[in-house]
């Protein structure tokens, strides 16, 4: 059974002794022991001496507090291997344990992938990882934590494998963020906007923003472990990548997959950019509801989630036709009113003109059955083709005029007519009611459930606008996608995520890749003017594209005909994730053809947060496809959504986006709030940030190291699509982090200054059976994480790591050990019981090395090599696998039975209350169990505190009067001397109770069994279950009727 490192993880008689000088390490003991009593003695008797005299008051005693250690400061010289000749520390230090290490990895150039002197990859294959470039807005978070820590995992695990790795570190200039958050920044320091500055003092203080925020990422992920070959580092606006992007644009105009538009986009009126459908979160309303929105008083709200009522007046008529709509600013930019043709209540307006109120403009009443449905409202629908996607393609369907009346700051344009000029998008909303009710034209308004469209980014309601913008047709990419996918030429898990890249392939839509932005690459497409020549810029026909000037240049003049022409290049920058989607080739040199294209490329797995599937994951396999003819990655991993313990999204304002430095190195909870005045937030928001915090983290973030940090959020990783994260789950595994330090520590002195292990670690055949329990267990632990890390079932593979090393290694190996290693031990014994111990340290080690590299580095550097083994580091090491010589399934049952009788004897013993003078009666009624259990009564002595004795009997008559009894199975039962110590007629009520529950117990299983056709219909291995567990019940039955007649006898 699986457990958490919550529970207690120190034992009795695992403590490490303390370290003194004495001839041998058992010698050491005793005198360390000798030591504490006098010094324990020492201290009572000055406390007597210092009593307080009679009739004085007692004064209060301050409790002596533990004398603080100096903060750790790592004293080896950069790149050079830590000194670890000192001895080891008195406890598990997590900064002093990660410092230097990383360094001296780098410096040996372990990160670089190991291949043939031809440059390929090795016979075990290969292993590649292209990290997600963070974005330079800011610096990592817990989530991007979570990241590193599953794809390093993998990457360490296949480089202990054998494989040629390679793990390509990386980051995102991240346009429309980075551009926002510098700008914010800006104007909150110095009260100016990038207009003040110009464009390109602008990008210079960007390019400033990001070399410092690049240097802070860089700093974090080398502290979480990140086995990177820094030698590639990339960033997308590098030169190498910004060729990639030109190429791509350039091609893909070419191929006739990208082409210029004048359609609706998506404009944030706050950022002052298109925005692509992925970036638009749909708020969802339930009906009217007030909001703020971003650019105005935060006194000021606006009502949604209403539709209001409104009648235009017909031309020369009396008449009126009454709409609805849920945006009634938008009326300003109406040019059609549809019925249906066949809605009979209209039919005689078919070709008339509506009036509107207030701009001079005739509107046409057109037919149109496919956005029109007669029993929806009034049957009636204005349309504003402009500025509503449905209205769009009525427009286009009837050749309708499109008005744009909104300017790019959100105020509205002289086509919203003179009474509405100027005039801020929201105010006019209610402007425009007003004017309605003034004119007589308000019907009125209702609560209406809807949805509204707001910028992932920014917060800002979303204004869909005609823009003339380049365009990527999807379609022909996502459907060889599909076609590749099925075709099992990259698998997508979880299942869920898979299901969904196939939903979304199949109704993908157009692609906007422009951007109003100054940072980011700018579009490599020229307008070409021709002199004398009337040119609409928003026509695709008068663009060319280069990858240098010197090449529009030449098609311009082709385009001209020898006219003369200038060039103007788009002011526009592309979307971001138009770079990114590249990320996997352009890291590798594309489009030249570099080795590393040709060894590295396709990549092995691709690792990300399921949120991001269709933002990067798409389109890297729609790009990577089309440019380079092979899928970019032959699998994608989605990993879930990190979330705080409450289940709330990780948000700046709640104050619970974690750093994970702040983990590692542990931060008091003020400094958590100074951090608070590093960013963007109004002091509002800072206020309850800090609120958030202090209810989280009252006492700050405490210290937990890189390990335990990794370790969790592993532990964490089962699959599912978010992770609640508690801060005091990843403490408890520092604890057990600080169980491995001390149990090593304690296992070293076991090997002593003689020890040398042996040149492999293979079984001798002359193994104790505990000996051969834990090989064993070792190496299923090795098969089972190797499997669970295949099935990238990281939640499986911490798990079974810990229950190795915590409750078979440090719990009954090390304990089981001890006898066999001190001075009553024969030579063999001792020898054969350090080999052991050595194995499971080594493999343990390596086992749990992927997960923690810092502390298994630490103790691998402390333990012996074995001779001829030049191996120099743990995560060049061999990773443990399944072994068959290492398989003991008699000597896996015959403990596991000897361990559950331990267990079963502490429990009973601690039932009585019992803690010292313990004696165990083991009633065996077969030859084997009585074999198995004599060898093992040392052991069992050993493993249970306070035992005095273990007796294993044949028969019931040389059982003491006065035990409490418990069965194990229906051969052996457990007895414990209790006599003189109970209340016989409380132990009598506890058998009755025992005996109810067995004897119903039986009476159910032999129902089972005598049920009609049980022989025929009940497979053998369940019949042989049942059969088993009868006979349990029985002995069960027997002895507890036994005890209580026993019991009875001793009134």
């Amino acid at each position: 059974m699986s457990q958490t490192p919550n529970d207690p993880i120190f034992q009795s008689g695992t403590s490490t002794p303390q370290e003194c000088e004495p001839k041998t390490k058992s010698a050491a003991k005793k005198e360390a022991k000798r030591l504490e009593k006098e010094a324990k003695l020492a201290a009572k008797s000055i406390k007597v001496g210092a009593s307080t005299p009679a009739g004085e008051k007692k004064a209060k005693v301050e409790k002596e507090k533990k004398e603080a250690e100096a903060p750790f400061v790592n004293t080896t010289p950069k790149g050079e291997k830590k000194d670890l000749s000192e001895p080891m520390a008195s406890g598990y230090n997590p900064i002093a344990v990660e410092s230097a290490w990383y360094d001296w990895w780098e410096a040996q150039g372990f990160f670089s992938p190991q291949t043939n002197p031809d440059g390929t990859a090795k016979p075990e294959g290969r292993f590649i990882i292209p990290a997600p470039p963070p974005n330079v807005t800011g610096s990592l978070h817990i989530g991007h934590g979570l990241t590193v820590a599953i794809q390093d995992t993998l990457v360490r695990w296949n480089r202990m494998l054998g494989k040629t790795t390679l793990f390509v570190p990386g980051f995102d200039h991240a346009g429309i963020s980075t551009q926002s958050v510098v700008e914010r920044r800006l104007y909150k320091a110095s009260g100016r906007t990038r207009h003040d500055l110009g464009r390109e003092k602008f990008l210079e203080t960007v390019w400033d923003w990001k070399n410092d925020y690049q240097t802070r990422i860089t700093n974090q992920l080398r502290r979480l472990g990140g086995s990177y070959d820094w030698d590639r580092v990339a960033f997308t606006m590098d030169d190498k990548l910004s060729k990639a992007v030109v190429e791509t644009f350039c091609r893909l105009r070419e191929d006739g997959i990208i082409y210029r538009a004048n359609r609706l986009v998506n404009w944030c009126v706050r950022l002052n950019t298109t925005l692509s459908n992925l970036e638009v979160d749909q708020k969802q309303l339930n009906g009217r509801t007030l909001l703020n929105v971003p650019g105005y008083d935060i006194k000021e709200k606006f009502e949604f989630g209403v539709i209001t009522s409104f009648a235009y007046p017909i031309e020369n008529s009396d008449e009126k036709i009454i709409v609805a709509t849920t945006r009634p600013e938008t009326m300003l930019g109406d040019t059609a009113i549809a019925v249906h043709p066949d809605d009979p209540r209209y039919q005689h307006l078919h070709g008339k003109y509506a009036l509107h109120p207030f701009v001079n403009r005739r509107i046409p009443i057109v037919t149109d059955s496919i956005i029109v449905d007669m029993a929806f409202g009034t049957g009636a629908v204005k349309i504003t083709p402009a500025h509503d996607p449905n209205d769009y393609e009525v427009g286009v369907r009837h050749n309708l005029e499109f008005i744009n009346i909104l300017n790019d700051d959100g105020t509205f344009n002289a086509n919203a007519g003179d009474k509405f000029t100027g005039m801020k998008r929201f105010h006019a909303r209610v402007a425009v009611v007003q004017a309605l009710k003034d004119a007589g034209l308000y019907i009125d308004t209702k609560d209406n459930p809807m949805t509204i469209p707001i910028c992932s980014k920014s917060g800002d309601l979303i204004e869909p606008v005609l823009k003339p913008q380049w365009w990527v047709n999807c379609k022909p990419l996502a459907e060889e996608a599909i076609r590749r996918t099925r075709a099992g030429e990259m698998v997508i898990s979880p299942k869920q995520s898979e299901a969904d890249w196939y939903r979304w392939l199949e109704g993908i839509q157009d692609w906007c890749i422009s951007r109003q932005l100054w940072w980011g690459h700018r579009c490599p497409a020229y307008f070409v003017r021709i002199e004398g020549k009337e040119q609409d810029s928003t026509d695709d026909k008068w663009w060319v594209v280069g990858r240098t000037a010197e090449q529009a240049t030449e098609r311009a003049k082709e385009l001209a005909g020898g006219a003369k022409f200038t060039l103007e290049q788009d002011e526009d920058v592309l979307d971001t994730w138009f770079s990114s989607g590249l990320w996997p080739f352009s890291i590798m040199g594309w489009p030249e053809k570099t080795e590393d294209l040709a060894n590295f490329y396709p990549s092995s797995v691709l690792e990300t947060g399921w949120d991001i599937l269709f933002f990067w994951v798409a389109r890297m396999v729609l790009l990577g496809i089309h440019l380079t003819g092979q899928m970019p990655f032959g699998e994608v991993l989605c990993h879930a959504m990190i979330r705080d313990a409450h289940g709330r999204k990780m948000s700046k304002s709640l104050g619970n986006v974690i750093d994970p430095i702040d983990v590692i190195q542990g931060l008091p909870l003020e400094a958590l709030h100074e951090k608070l005045y590093e960013g963007n937030l109004e002091e509002k928001e800072i206020q309850k940030a800090k609120a958030g915090q202090k209810k989280d983290f009252p006492k700050g973030i405490p210290q937990c190291g890189t390990d335990a940090l990794r370790f969790a959020l592993c532990a964490y990783s089962g699959g599912g699509r978010d992770i609640n994260l508690e801060i005091l789950r990843v403490e408890g595994y520092r604890k057990f982090c600080n169980k491995i330090f001390n149990a090593t520590k304690f296992a070293m002195l076991k090997l002593d200054d003689l020890f040398v292990p042996e040149s492999i670690a293979k079984p001798t055949g002359n193994e104790s059976l505990v000996e051969r329990w834990i090989l064993h267990k070792l190496n299923i632990a090795a098969q089972e994480v190797n499997q669970q890390l295949t099935e990238r079932n990281f939640m499986m593979a911490t798990n079974s790591a810990y229950n190795f090393w915590l409750y078979e290694l440090c719990d009954v190996y090390i304990e089981a050990m001890k006898p066999m290693t001190d001075e009553t031990a024969s030579e063999a014994t001792k020898k054969s019981a350090q080999q052991t111990l050595y194995t499971c340290l080594d493999h343990g080690l390596r086992l749990l090395h992927p997960f923690m590299p810092f502390v298994t580095e630490e103790l691998w550097q402390r333990l012996p090599r074995r001779p001829n083994d030049p191996t120099p580091s743990i995560m060049v090491s061999s990773y443990p696998v399944f072994n068959e010589e290492s398989v003991f399934t008699d000597a896996n049952r015959d403990f596991d039975l000897v361990f559950n009788a331990i267990k079963t004897g502490r429990s009973l013993a601690a039932s009585y209350n019992l803690q010292s003078d313990i004696q165990f009666f083991l009633h065996c009624q077969s030859d084997n169990d009585v074999a198995l259990f004599k060898t093992q009564v040392h052991t069992m002595q050993t493993l249970t505190k306070g035992c005095k004795s273990v007796k294993v009997v044949r028969s019931t008559g040389e059982i003491p009067a006065g035990c409490g009894s418990t069965v194990l199975s229906h051969t052996v039962a457990m007895h414990v001397l209790v006599r003189g110590l109970i209340d016989i007629d409380v132990e009598i009520a506890k058998c009755d109770k025992k005996l109810d529950l067995a004897r119903m117990n039986l009476e159910k299983i032999r129902k089972v069994e005598a049920g009609a056709d049980y022989e025929n219909t009940v497979p053998a291995n369940v019949r042989l279950a049942n059969e088993d567990k009868r006979k349990t019940f029985e002995v069960e039955v027997e002895t507890l009727e036994s005890s209580k007649e026993m019991f009875a006898n001793l009134k």
